[in-house]
């Protein structure tokens, strides 16, 4: 056995050994070798007390300020408080019971000692209750010697756990520090050399041992290579294994569908459409399989003239004045940025006159949001709207829904209560007068208390509609403008001399203008919110337009009058693509919910080139199939005739597409969406269904990303695959508020989260209640007989935050019941949760997206694919015990609607722990790229090369994806050079015993099937 792979047992003995294995993960002498310090104290180096981390284990050097001993209890009870220093605060240790004696003896003012225990918050005052110690300063017990040999050194402070000091794990270091001479070095000799990088036996001891802070620095950028390098290798085979697999060529073939499809495209490709096109079609291009991953999705502006309006932060802007980076509002209340601008020069413009008297200018191939009874919610061109604007009965078919309002910030000082500067005006403005812009670039509630001051002075009710009457031109403007903003109607009236009657209606929640239906459309069945009938559609002549596009999943953005416009997705050419070249395409997709929106969204888009075959359908066109799990019986089997027989070039279905009885006749591309939700054995089940000519073959695989969490950043930066990014998530404000409830400092603030939710009810809304568990899945864990005595009760006593710790995680079932006879008490309160039979989970969700349930008390279940857009409240219990991603997809499920959502973050952590610091950075962005980003900061990459995502410790333990790109990068570019002269690694036998070190069976596995 070679000297690092020697258990510890053998060296430290079995108690030591099995609290490094049970609490550290540490199992052999070359695990304990890799258990790097995570800081170093030098001799006489304070600590900042200041700075010291709430509800974490530490380490700190420092000085001993005062001791005392009281008593408690009447005189039965006695502690040590011993205060320690360091110039930028100070920090109290207390002991309890018999065990002060020895630290009462140790601890004298001026002694200087390491100290190591959990801090907590006791009255107001940080401290630590028993902590261990390790005296640094001479006395009569310790010899000069080991004063001065501290003096000379700097100390590591090790990553440690409550059951193991730091220090003791340095002991345990010097008595395997021997083996690093045995230490195999991975790097090959030319490379170590033209990095100027330390060998590495050296580079372990100078880790462990530093004489200076020169051979830190030495030791990390070894260290840090050794990681980079090996794991690089790994991938770089797994590449080079890629291009020996077979694969059919499917090469982009001129006058096909996707010709068709590109003619049919209302708008011009962006740069970035066109590159990511050019590299995917190259990969396709290959006689090996592509392996790559998308990030983000791809969007192009549609024409508007120049003096359009768009809605930025500050308010309109016209669309002339649109640059890349300027920010835009999209309808769903969030801010974007603009990524490309297209002059387009001079094209024939339209106006879409709405039955409220708004209108909006836009070229003819426009897209347009809208709705109706009969056909539901459709993405249509004006052109389309053109041709069937009014149904049989000669009224509206469509209607457009209101953007969802948003707190804007432009117009500068406001001198009066916005309540009183509408009144005012009411009472007393002429026919010139305005409400100053600071009141209509302001926020909702400051809009709405200028709107309410307006209508209570100079308004009325006219049936089920308020009224402002004769309100002079300018007013009304203003006035119809600010109801606009807030989603409501305003229809202006003229009656004389310039001046207009204002029907306006406000949406439910904003009392008191509760009005539903009102003359120029009510909302569609099954939607909230106010929409606008397109009334009529006039031709203007021809003006210079140009078109945008907005970073943003929706790509859509928020035009005159608060009308909605639509950008759309293009990823759906490289399916084309492959089919024009004979094989087929399949999408994955995670849920049925998510199946039926791409098959909708893509036929959709496609129109007749998606009805191949069938009559009306165009000559070069395909058919576009779904499979899914719930399909009746007939539909399915002809959804499978059509994949064997190739009649359908493109299907989209969820896990029903990995089923043995699923047989394609020539699949050449597998998609796959939001690829974390797929297990490795579902993608290779999928691609493994490639079949050309009746001859074995691997399908290309495209792996989409819209929201990255943390393993598919990882991956992105170690190169596992080839990666394309289209656009970024917006870094603005969110529609959806999110806020941290400190359920255990403030009560209060908890119960305040309950009226919200009953206030959301009351307005027409739901709501739901996140919480981890299920209930009565285990029994509560029995008290543990004679364990801890004093010390383990003061600590328990003195740290608040432990008893949040320990706890079961909050559970469905209790907090159900709890709400249903409290603080919810009145409301239909029902549970969803995956031990439920899929009948009853079926009918909870139909009746809660029907508007039959108020709550709904939830696990996780209801992370992906669950769309009810009347739900703006969302209540998460014990947030804290939930990921990063995990809290940001499960924000959302709410303000999918008109309405603004509601997330609440309950959590009973203290205020300064790392919990509470995770849940304040959820609450503060809604950017999916930036929480990845601060997920993988504080969780580390997880295990890049397993297959799961958390819970496994890192295989890396020096680099940091965050913070050394460039050492992978340069690190990929070695290991792709090395592995693509010597593929079997012939000539670096060490590198491949590190590699098989790396790579065990599963990480094998794992990688073989991609």
């Amino acid at each position: 056995m070679a000297a690092l792979d020697e258990p510890l047992k053998k060296i430290l003995g079995g108690t030591t050994a099995k609290v490094l294995a049970e609490h550290l993960g540490l199992q052999t002498v070359g695990d304990l070798l890799h258990h790097y310090p995570r800081r170093y104290a030098e001799r006489g180096e304070l600590t900042r007390l200041a700075d010291l981390p709430l509800d974490e284990h530490v380490t700190v050097v420092a000085q001993v300020a005062d001791s005392r001993v009281l008593k408690f209890n009447g005189g039965r009870g006695q502690r040590l408080e011993v205060t320690l220093t360091d110039g930028s605060g100070r920090l109290r240790l207390v002991f309890f019971g018999k065990g002060i004696h020895k630290p009462h003896k140790d601890l004298l003012p001026g002694r200087r000692a390491m100290f190591a225990g959990k801090v907590s918050v006791f009255n107001h005052k940080l401290q630590l209750a028993h902590p261990e110690y390790e005296l640094l300063d001479g006395d009569a017990d310790s010899g000069a010697e080991a004063v001065d040999a501290f003096a000379r050194q700097l100390l590591p402070i090790y990553p440690a756990c409550q059951q193991m000091a730091s220090w003791k794990i340095a002991k345990a270091v010097d008595a395997v520090l021997p083996s690093a001479q045995d230490a195999v070095d991975p790097l090959p000799g030319a490379l170590r050399e033209g990095r100027a990088l330390v060998p590495l036996t050296e580079a372990l001891l100078k880790i462990h041992r530093p004489e200076s802070k020169a051979d830190i620095a030495a030791a990390r950028d070894r260290l840090k290579w050794d990681e980079a390098f090996v794991l690089q290798v790994a991938l770089a085979r797994r590449r080079l294994a890629e291009t020996q697999l077979p694969a059919v060529a499917r090469r982009v073939t001129e006058g096909g569908i996707l010709d068709a499809f590109d003619a049919k495209l209302p708008f011009t490709l962006t740069d970035g459409q066109q590159k990511v096109s050019r590299e995917i079609f190259d990969d396709l291009a290959a006689e090996h399989p592509m392996h790559r991953l998308l990030q983000g999705e791809v969007g192009s502006g549609k024409a508007q003239p120049l003096d359009a309006l768009v809605l930025t932060p500050r308010g309109f802007c016209p669309m002339g004045e649109m640059a890349v980076g300027t920010e835009v509002v999209v309808p769903s209340g969030e801010l974007a940025v603009v990524d490309g601008v297209f002059p387009q020069g001079e094209r024939e413009v339209w106006r879409l006159v709405l039955s409220d008297g708004s209108a909006v200018e836009c070229d003819d191939e426009h897209l347009w949001i809208v709705g109706s009874r009969e056909r539901g919610e459709r993405v249509l061109t004006t052109r389309e709207l053109r041709g069937d604007l009014l149904g049989p009965d000669g009224r509206p078919k469509w209607s457009i829904a209101a953007a969802t309002p948003v707190d804007l910030d432009g117009g500068g000082h406001r001198p009066l209560d916005p309540y009183l500067a509408g009144q005012r005006l009411a009472e007393g403005g002429g026919p010139a007068d305005r409400l100053p812009e600071p009141y209509r670039h302001a926020a909702l509630k400051d809009r709405l208390a200028a709107v309410q001051g307006l209508m209570d002075t100079g308004g009325g009710l006219a049936g089920a509609a308020a009224v402002y009457r004769a309100a002079p031109g300018p007013l009304a403007g203003d006035l119809a403008w600010l109801v606009r903003s807030l989603g409501g109607s305003a229809r202006p009236v003229p009656v004389r001399d310039g001046a207009c009657d204002v029907f306006v209606t406000l949406p439910a929640e904003y009392p008191p203008f509760r009005a539903r239906s009102i003359a120029d459309g009510a909302p569609t069945e099954g939607e909230p919110g106010i929409r606008r009938a397109v009334q009529a559609i006039e031709h203007l002549g021809r003006k210079p337009v140009q078109c945008i596009s907005v970073a943003h999943p929706s790509h859509a953005y928020v035009t005159d009058h608060f009308t909605v416009t639509h950008n759309t997705m293009v990823a759906l050419r490289a399916m084309l693509g492959v089919v024009d070249s004979g094989g087929q395409a399949a999408m994955l997709a995670p849920t049925e919910v998510l199946a039926q929106q791409h098959h909708r969204s893509i036929t959709e888009m496609m129109g007749e080139l998606a009805e191949g075959g069938m009559l009306g359908g165009a000559e070069r066109g395909t058919k576009v199939v779904l499979l899914t799990g719930s399909m009746g019986a007939a539909a399915r089997r002809q959804a499978l005739l059509d994949l064997v027989t190739g009649e359908a070039g493109i299907v989209v279905g969820t896990h029903a597409l990995i089923e043995d009885k699923v047989q394609f006749h020539d699949l050449g591309l597998v998609v796959v969406d939001e690829q974390h939700r797929f297990g490795v054995e579902q993608r290779d089940a999928l691609r493994g269904k490639g079949n050309s000519q009746q001859e074995k073959q691997t399908p290309h695989l495209l792996v989409m990303t819209a929201t990255p969490i943390p393993r598919t950043v990882a991956m992105t930066v170690f190169g596992d695959l080839e990666t394309s990014v289209l656009d970024q998530l917006p870094a603005g404000r969110s529609p959806i508020a999110s806020h941290v409830v400190p359920a255990k400092d403030k009560p209060h603030f908890l119960a305040r989260a309950w009226e919200r939710v009953r206030e959301e009810v009351a307005a027409g809304h739901q709501g739901y209640v996140v919480c981890p568990r299920i209930g009565d899945e285990e029994e509560a864990p029995k008290a543990k007989k004679g364990a801890a005595g004093a010390k383990a009760a003061a600590a328990k006593e003195s740290s608040p935050e432990d008893v949040a710790e320990k706890r079961p995680p909050l559970a469905v079932l209790d907090i159900a019941e709890q709400l249903r006879t409290g603080p919810l008490a009145g409301l239909r309160v029902a549970v969803l949760h995956g031990r439920m039979a899929p009948d009853d989970k079926d009918d909870v969700m139909r009746s809660f997206a029907a508007g039959e349930l108020d709550v709904l008390v939830a696990t996780t279940v209801i992370e992906v694919g669950v769309n009810v857009p009347n739900a703006t409240a969302m209540v998460i219990m014990d947030a804290d015990r939930f990921g990063v991603s995990q809290l940001h997809q499960l924000r959302g499920r709410v303000g999918r609607g008109t309405a603004p959502g509601l997330c609440l973050l309950v959590s009973e952590m203290p205020e300064a722990s790392p919990a509470r610091a995770r849940l304040a950075a959820v609450a503060g962005t809604l950017d999916g790229f930036e929480l990845s980003r601060i997920d993988l900061e504080q969780r580390r990459e997880g295990d890049v090369l397993g297959q799961a995502q958390s819970g496994v410790r890192s295989s890396l333990r020096m680099l940091a994806v965050i913070d050394d790109e460039d050492v992978i990068a340069a690190a990929r570019e070695e290991a792709t050079a090395l592995v693509t002269a010597d593929p079997e690694l012939t000539g670096y036998p060490d590198l491949r015993i590190a590699l098989s070190a790396l790579l065990d069976e599963e990480r094998e596995q794992y990688l073989d099937k991609g």
